[in-house]
């Protein structure tokens, strides 16, 4: 069974030049050791991924992506790891992630046509989230699992639990040219940041049968305010 231990190394990314290599290279690595271990005792032996319910992959598989900065763009096979927050890729058979101050901010899986953007939102869910849609207000998506450590019964009234991975509910944020909207509940939320379109909103979200707390209805909502 494979241990859950990512190395996360400084890896330069390999632009394409007159069909030559040439290594981009930046300051900055660190080595994480990812192993999860019961009840947090660290002193313990390690849980591999193999031993864990559920996933803390968006998607498991490594799909192709195009990593961007400025004007450059590499390319690479990645998966999101919800858990750590981390855009993982492979190089030469081996998983890398990512470094925190990696200039690569914005992520285009170009099979899903899903884009990852790392923002802060100055709060605690700063970091990579999915952006639904794109312009001026723009809106994105946060997805989070928690994991949770596996429990022995200890009596015959219960039962053991095994360690899991286990999803959150998304969290929504629209960016406006004053600030982020967190998770809005209620429309007013939206008009108040837009109170010269106050009415303009309202009438959209009643002809539209628009619901808040859909991201179909969340999307149709943003992409109305961007025209």
């Amino acid at each position: 069974m494979r241990k859950i231990i990512i190395s996360i190394l400084l890896v330069s990314f390999i632009p394409l030049s007159a069909q030559q290599m040439t290594t981009l290279s930046y300051d900055g690595s660190r080595l994480l050791n990812h192993t999860f271990y019961q009840n947090g005792d660290s002193t313990g032996k390690g849980i591999s991924y193999d031993d864990i319910q559920g996933t803390p992959y968006y998607d498991k598989a490594f799909s192709p992506a195009k990593f961007i900065v400025a004007d450059r763009a590499e390319t690479a096979v990645a998966r999101y790891n919800m858990y750590f927050d981390e855009v993982e890729f492979k190089k030469d058979e081996e998983t890398y992630s990512l470094v925190p101050d990696s200039p690569f901010t914005r992520i285009e899986f170009t099979r899903t046509k899903e884009v990852l953007v790392k923002l802060d939102t100055g709060d605690d869910l700063k970091g990579y989230f999915f952006e639904l849609v794109g312009g001026k207000n723009t809106l994105y998506k946060k997805v989070k699992t928690e994991f949770k450590n596996a429990f022995t019964a200890r009596n015959s009234y219960e039962m053991d639990r095994p360690a899991s991975f286990n999803a959150l509910d998304p969290v929504y944020y629209i960016k406006t040219e004053s600030g982020y909207i967190k998770n809005p509940k209620k429309i007013k939320e939206i008009t108040e940041a837009f109170p010269a379109k106050k009415d303009d909103i309202e009438k959209f979200v009643k002809s539209n049968n628009i619901k808040i707390n859909k991201e179909a209805d969340l999307i149709k909502l943003v992409k109305f305010l961007n025209q």
